[in-house]
């Protein structure tokens, strides 16, 4: 049994390359589907997980030679999805295999693998891609194994240690950036596109804060008024977001759109319609919603999620003391899951032994129920049965014995006592 974690991050790749490799929540079973298609005999099982920080494929294999026989072609698979040449991605990528792939997915799950240390969404985002799989019907025993003992993992290091009570969320780092740039945010006219997970908790952030206006443009006006309505906001359609640009200071963006959504030239009619006056603007999308050129105006203040991760907090005493925990926590579930991979991969082997054992079984009840059927004595019969049963049983270890070297043979005299004798 093989298992391997292959993948890029914020830490191994810029955000204009994770972008091309940005697979939206709903397509996620499409692109496992195709996957699946062409690399069924090579990997079987396979799992993507696609943030704005991570793109990973976690893939396993019971009849893989060697890791390289399902990692080369996933490293295939993933350059031609995202475009890029192998040796392009190679540059990017990291590959954990069997016990260390585990330890990626438990800390990823955990929050210690994050941008921003111990948040919180990271571990929604693994469970729907788990379902995504599922419904692909690339999820296999292996990996619902692995991300079944994550969540265990997550579950206890949320609980057991305060990793998360100290944590700095990107919606809280674009709140207090917005707090530096303004003097008072209640006096800010505040624009959120989008209506997922990021923006709501954005909402939530600058909610506390009162802003003077929050609105929210989403393509479904229902779910933007929804949003909108549980801050006090209004909703806009999105298709009405260039012209009423330049109504907002604020504007933080995070959608599922493959394309830039907030062009260069809006933000530029924006910006003289508002006679200059800057506007603040926080892209938490990958691939980007805000063209990148917008960066090069003046009177613009554009952020990515990489500029915010500047601004994430990572020291102190009680979270050092929290990551210390955690890791001990992950430890404990890396040595559990070695234990089942090991028993896993004696499955086989057990299968081809009660398949023997069976046969021997038979073939000796067969050859007993003939001779009663002849009027054989019975007691003769099953002396006859119990004999047969046990040379069966005690020929290959007895042969082995007879034909060992003498250096083989007392080790091998130590497991044939250890396996039928009581001591």
């Amino acid at each position: 049994m093989t298992v391997l974690a292959l993948g890029l991050n914020h830490r191994s790749a810029p955000l204009d390359l994770r972008a091309r490799l940005a697979f939206p929540a709903p397509q996620l079973a499409l692109v496992l589907q195709g996957l699946r298609e062409r690399l069924a005999r090579a990997i079987p099982e396979a799992t993507l997980l696609s943030t704005c920080n991570r793109t990973e494929l976690y893939v396993a294999s019971e009849h893989a030679a060697a890791p390289a026989d399902i990692a080369a072609p996933a490293l295939d698979w993933l350059a031609e999805q995202g475009r890029f040449s192998r040796a392009q991605l190679a540059e990017h990528i990291y590959v954990a295999e069997d016990t260390a792939a585990a330890r990626h997915a438990f800390r990823v799950a955990a929050g210690l693998d994050s941008m921003v240390l111990g948040e919180p969404q990271i571990l929604g985002q693994i469970k729907q891609a788990v379902r995504e799989a599922g419904l692909a019907g690339t999820l296999g025993s292996t990996l619902h194994q692995l991300f079944q003992r994550s969540f265990s993992v997550a579950k206890e290091v949320r609980s057991a240690t305060e990793i998360g009570a100290h944590s700095v969320s990107m919606a809280a780092a674009t709140v207090r950036l917005a707090a530096q740039l303004f003097e008072d945010l209640r006096e800010v006219r505040l624009l959120l596109v989008g209506a997922g997970e990021m923006i709501e908790l954005t909402a939530a952030h600058f909610a506390s804060r009162q802003p003077k206006s929050l609105t929210v443009a989403n393509r479904t006006l229902e779910r933007g008024e929804a949003l909108a309505a549980r801050h006090g906001g209004q909703a806009m359609r999105l298709a009405d977001l260039p012209q009423r640009l330049a109504e907002f200071d604020v504007v933080v963006s995070c959608t599922a759109s493959s394309l830039p959504i907030i062009g260069l030239g809006a933000v530029e009619r924006a910006l003289k319609a508002r006679r200059r006056r800057p506007i603040f603007m926080v892209d938490l999308a990958v691939p980007r919603d805000i063209e990148p050129e917008v960066t090069r105006l003046s009177d613009v203040y554009l952020y990515t999620v990489d500029d915010l991760s500047a601004l994430v907090q990572t020291a102190g005493e009680k979270r050092l003391a929290a990551v210390a925990r955690a890791e001990e926590i992950v430890d404990a579930g890396v040595k559990s899951f070695a234990q089942w991979l090991e028993q896993r991969a004696s499955v086989p082997l057990i299968r081809e032994l009660n398949a023997q054992a069976e046969a021997w079984r038979s073939g000796e009840l067969a050859r007993a129920r003939r001779s009663l059927a002849r009027g054989e004595d019975v007691d003769a019969v099953l002396e006859a049965l119990a004999r047969g049963l046990t040379a069966k049983v005690m020929h290959g270890a007895l042969a082995e014995l007879r034909g060992a070297d003498e250096a083989h043979r007392g080790p091998l005299a130590d497991t044939v006592s250890r396996l039928f004798l009581r001591r």
